[in-house]
């Protein structure tokens, strides 16, 4: 019996709709005559998804009581017992009531794939355990149920299951995924715009490496070396030369030529010491890199032209690009250059791009930053062949010439090979030189010839004179070259440092950013923060690097303490004692990165609770004060009007009638405006855009103050405006009367508007005690009065409501100045050209005349086929009015006052 296959339908987040499509797949099988079962779904009350369970046969489940309470989970007996071909099994990631047959719902899947059972199963991207850090950070809400990565890349298949946030949150506010009493907590917390684009970003990587795993598979299965040219993948190759910045940003301009395209930048670092490239260079290059939306990649390899084309390869990429050499004319004796190289070597599959720039044939300019004792092994052995090879090809030179140049020229020439030897290879081979050079001297140039012995003295001496000469300057050169390499690794050092303090101090590094740096200066495979609470803890990773990194610091090749319960774990080989001084300040800037971080999370947590403070106080003491005024006056009439011992007139009546009627308009307004902020605040506010004059709008909001408080001159001939014609009210409302409320008691408020070029300003002018100029911006802050004396009714949020329906309207609302002492609200909006009627337009690209222009029919909620009536209640359908119950009131009391 075979395993049976996985399909899981991935969902970028919750109430995309994964369930519905993993029904639809079941219904999909069942009319094709495949044997499909439901073995667990929970729709959550949701009652599209639960008439997708109707036609499809589910298997009882087991009933399980716990802590006093019953709970269902699949039968995993009941499933295998009825053998069905195919298994439908919701959240993949749920975890099992305790005494269930397995801890974990993935784990029974395993049980019916053994079993030979093809399951349909879903899971979000949240719930994947190696993301769960990263939903965290974003969202605020650490995720208890998980699944392993390998679980879901194991599975067979996987669908995305997506959809736009602005669709999701719509979906959310007409109810169909929570109910209405969770609807504004859930968009203002978890399903805020920003927190959906992030987890759908995510999940859209995911599977996009998912894919990339399945080509490198199929590549290798099929032994396929070539590149495949699905996308375009462009190689940068960098040396840490200034020149590396105009590399990416050409490469930069290759990939915008292409829909898709990757720029991965990579760095190949020799695997003996510190990187021969500015480290400050380097970095500037990776944030280049970066910001252009590319990678940066670090590789170790001794032949920079074979790891840039493996790594190439590797990546599948198509196209590499090099800068012209930095090499002088002289310099390519010793070889084509990595440029020249690469290009031979690329083969028909790779493009190779030479591009040239500012740096080419000034030379590498770059510190030679390798261990002072240690000039590398092929200018050692340069150094032995110049020092014993080349005085015998020298000998046999003066020897086969018929001129004798003299025995003081013959140790010149000699000389200057020792010199030459000690240049290249140091000490050891300058001194073979001197010896064998002294040997060859007395043997064949000084008499007697062929002999070794001398026969005149002044030759010993200056055989013996030739000897010590050359030890003394082997020896200067020798000393001179290791003060050079010293010089030119302390130099490096200090450019470490000196950029890793600065970038540390301005807050710019993250730990990981600090973590592969270290990787990259130490040319090591990975680095690891490890840290524990006391000696008997174990080590817990607080960050790491590079593949593979150790979970102790024993298990390290190199380790490095800070203080008592942390070290700085590096993998990859072990580092000479002298490059110990640089790790241990990055071990120390690490602990101190590690510090920030965490203060700085604590100081954003302390930021909110703060916030959630001063909300609540502020809602409280509406609640205390505000709401309880008008509920006080209304209760005082109802008992009044309720009372046997005395006997109202219909006077009296009619008077407690309208307190109670103005007790309860008043908490409706308070009502109102907080439901207002609240929408306002989750995003849910979409306005119906539609072309209106505001002589049939601005009249109207002016029902709710008193007669003869307003005094209205808008002019018949200006030019319609784009607007909501239900927010428009509510905003002039909200403006007007709060200029009424502290406008003096016989100077009625200016309502006026104007045009001026492609916008139509309205201004509410009052004669009252105007604002300072620092407070003008405050008092749109919510829950805000100026001075805090609160005149009437209100908890400090009609402006704020104001001016957030305005700028979803697109336009503003600003406070200005009265001339003669007041305060003006200037609202600005976005005009209709007088030439011609345009074609109507929502902010969210929806709306009645948008979606009958695209044949989507009349309901505003068509894209995510939601019906109209739903997006009515929300106010996303006709009218976009953002609450029934505000648009009553508004409307009762122009039925009551009239216009002014």
């Amino acid at each position: 019996m075979g395993r049976g296959k996985l399909r899981i339908y991935l969902g970028a987040a919750p109430g995309v709709g994964k369930t519905y499509a993993m029904l639809s797949e079941g219904h999909r099988r069942v009319e094709r005559g495949a044997d499909c079962v439901v073995g667990f779904v929970e729709h959550h009350g949701r009652p599209r998804t639960e008439v997708m369970l109707h036609g499809l046969e589910q298997v009882e489940r087991t009933a399980l009581t716990y802590r006093g309470a019953s709970f269902t989970e699949m039968d995993v007996d009941a499933v295998l017992a009825r053998r069905p071909a195919i298994a439908l099994v919701d959240e993949l990631a749920h975890t099992n009531v305790p005494g269930s047959r397995n801890a974990k719902r993935w784990q029974d899947v395993e049980e019916l794939l053994r079993a030979g059972i093809d399951v349909v199963s879903t899971v979000n991207i949240q719930h994947l355990e190696s993301l769960g850090d990263v939903v965290e950070s974003i969202t605020g809400v650490r995720q208890r149920e998980t699944v392993p990565d390998e679980v879901v890349r194991r599975a067979d298949q996987v669908e995305l299951v997506d959809m736009s946030p602005q669709a999701l949150r719509r979906r959310m506010a007409h109810g169909n995924i929570y109910k209405p009493e969770k609807v504004d907590a859930a968009l203002s917390n978890y399903f805020r715009p920003g927190n959906l684009t992030a987890l759908r970003e995510l999940a859209l990587l995911w599977v996009a490496d998912r894919a990339d795993e399945y080509l490198q598979q199929y590549r290798g299965e099929h032994d396929i070396r070539s590149t495949w040219q699905a996308r375009e993948r462009i190689v940068v190759g960098l040396t840490g030369g200034p020149e590396g910045r105009t590399l990416i940003r050409r490469a930069s301009r290759v990939a915008a030529k292409g829909s898709g395209s990757e720029i991965l930048a990579v760095y190949i670092a020799r695997s003996d010491g510190l990187t021969a490239a500015s480290p400050k260079e380097l970095a500037v290059q990776r944030t280049l890199v970066e910001d252009l939306g590319g990678t940066f990649h670090h590789v170790i390899g001794d032949n920079v032209p074979d790891a840039l084309l493996a790594f190439a390869r590797g990546v599948n990429a198509t196209q590499i690009v090099l800068g012209s050499s930095r090499r002088r004319s002289w310099q390519y004796v010793f070889g084509p250059g990595v440029g020249a190289s690469v290009a031979r070597d690329s083969g028909p599959d790779l493009d190779v791009h030479i591009v040239t720039h500012e740096e080419v044939a000034k030379g590498r300019g770059l510190p030679v930053v390798r261990s002072a004792a240690r000039l590398g092994r092929n200018r050692i052995l340069a150094g032995w062949v110049v020092g014993v090879i080349f005085p015998l090809l020298l000998c046999l030179l003066l020897t086969h010439i018929s001129a004798d140049p003299g025995l003081a020229n013959d140790m010149l020439l000699f000389l200057a090979l020792t010199v030459a030897a000690a240049l290249l290879g140091g000490l050891w081979p300058a001194l073979a030189s001197a010896a064998v050079g002294s040997l060859l001297l007395n043997y064949y140039f000084a008499p007697p010839l062929y002999r070794f012995t001398v026969s005149d003295p002044r030759n010993i001496v200056a055989i013996a004179v030739f000897f010590g000469v050359a030890v003394s300057v082997a020896s200067v050169v020798d000393l001179a070259a290791r003060r050079t390499h010293q010089a030119a690794r302390l130099r490096a050092e200090s450019e470490i440092l000196s950029f890793l303090a600065g970038s540390v101090l301005r807050g710019e590094t993250t730990l990981n950013a600090l973590l592969e740096r270290v990787r990259e200066t130490f040319a090591m495979e990975s680095v690891a923060l490890l840290e524990r609470s006391s000696d008997v803890e174990p080590w817990k990773s607080a960050g790491s690097v590079g593949p593979r990194p150790v979970a102790r610091p024993e298990d390290a090749d190199v380790d490095m303490p800070i203080g008592d319960h942390m070290a700085l774990a590096l993998s990859g080989r072990v580092l000479p004692a002298e490059d110990r001084r640089v790790l241990g300040a990055f071990a120390a800037q690490a602990a101190v990165v590690l510090d920030r971080q965490r203060l700085v999370g604590e100081a954003e947590e302390a930021r909110r609770m703060a916030e959630g403070n001063r909300i609540r106080t502020a809602l409280l003491a509406a609640v205390s004060h505000d709401l309880r005024t008008p509920l006080a006056s209304i209760k005082a009439s109802v008992t009044s009007l309720r009372s046997d011992d005395v006997e109202w007139s219909e006077e009296d009546r009619a008077v407690l009638l309208e307190g109670i009627e103005d007790g309860a308009d008043r908490l409706d307004h308070l009502v109102g405006n907080l439901l207002d902020m609240s929408r306002l605040q989750t995003g849910t506010v979409t306005p119906l855009i539609r072309e209106i004059d505001l002589d049939e709008v601005v009249p109207m909001a002016l029902g709710g103050v008193p007669e003869g408080s307003v005094v209205l001159d808008v002019s018949e001939t200006l030019p319609m405006v784009a607007v909501d014609p239900g927010l428009l009210e509510r905003t002039v409302a909200n403006v007007v009367e709060n200029a009424v409320k502290y406008s003096p008691a016989r100077e009625p408020v200016l309502v006026a508007a104007s045009f001026l070029d492609d916008r139509v300003e309205v201004r509410v002018v009052d004669r009252g005690p105007g604002v300072p100029d620092e407070a003008k911006d405050r008092i749109f802050a919510p829950f805000q009065r100026h001075g805090d004396a609160p005149r009437g009714a209100g908890v400090g949020l009609g402006l704020a409501v104001a001016r957030g329906f305005a700028e979803a309207m697109d336009g503003t609302l600003a406070a200005e100045d009265t001339p003669g002492g007041g305060l003006t609200m200037v609202l600005t909006l976005r005009a209709v050209p007088r030439e011609g009627a345009a074609a109507r337009v929502t902010v969210d690209g929806e709306g009645l005349g948008a979606a009958a222009d695209n044949g989507d029919g009349l309901g505003a909620a068509a894209e995510t086929g939601e019906d109209l009536g739903a997006a009515a209640e929300t106010g996303d359908g006709a009218g976009a009015d953002p609450g029934e119950s505000d648009h009553d009131r508004d409307r009762m009391m122009r039925q009551k006052a009239g216009p002014q």
